[in-house]
């Protein structure tokens, strides 16, 4: 098996655009056949603008990163720690074309060894089998099923997952 080139970046105010690129070009090709247009539309406006990305990098002291892979940005993932030990995944997004590489479970990896984790939890949609599939191989549960009011009429219908260190050292 090849080596993938792959590092993270940590990621300032100087790398919103390319987070906004990186989520405009995600979301479009791989949100639109799950929640539709107007709500990617919506969904992109409300968390990926300039100002909503400084607030998460700035406010709400959420941790981004770049993926980076042979020397370009292939995604990106945000994170912020809860309470000692006990960290919110709020974003983890790789470009559609570089998925099925492994790049996903190694950033996974790396992320475990940068934040040593006790636990790790993140919201997925329930109707996103991709991601779903590809966080039950990287050993996270379906913690419980949870329904998030975003506005504008609109609904996560999501599954709350959790991946837990005192599981994985028995």
């Amino acid at each position: 098996m090849q080596k993938i080139n792959l590092n993270l970046k940590g990621a300032t105010e100087h790398d919103i655009p390319q987070i906004a690129r990186l989520a405009a070009l995600i979301w479009n090709e791989h949100y639109i056949p799950i929640i539709g247009k107007d709500q990617v539309a919506y969904m992109l406006n409300l968390m990926y603008s300039a100002e909503s990305l400084m607030e998460q990098m700035m406010q709400k002291q959420h941790r981004f990163y770049l993926v980076i892979h042979n020397e370009q940005a292939v995604g990106f993932v945000s994170l912020h720690e809860e309470k000692k030990g006990e960290w919110f995944l709020n974003k983890f997004y790789i470009l559609p074309h570089q998925s099925r590489k492994g790049i996903g479970t190694l950033v996974l990896n790396e992320l475990k060894e940068l934040i040593h984790p006790k636990k790790i939890t993140l919201t997925v949609n329930r109707q996103n089998f991709k991601s779903i599939n590809f966080y039950f191989k990287n050993e996270f549960n379906i913690h419980h099923v949870e329904d998030f009011d975003i506005g504008n009429g609109y609904v996560m219908n999501d599954f709350v997952m959790e991946w837990n260190l005192n599981i994985h050292i028995l």
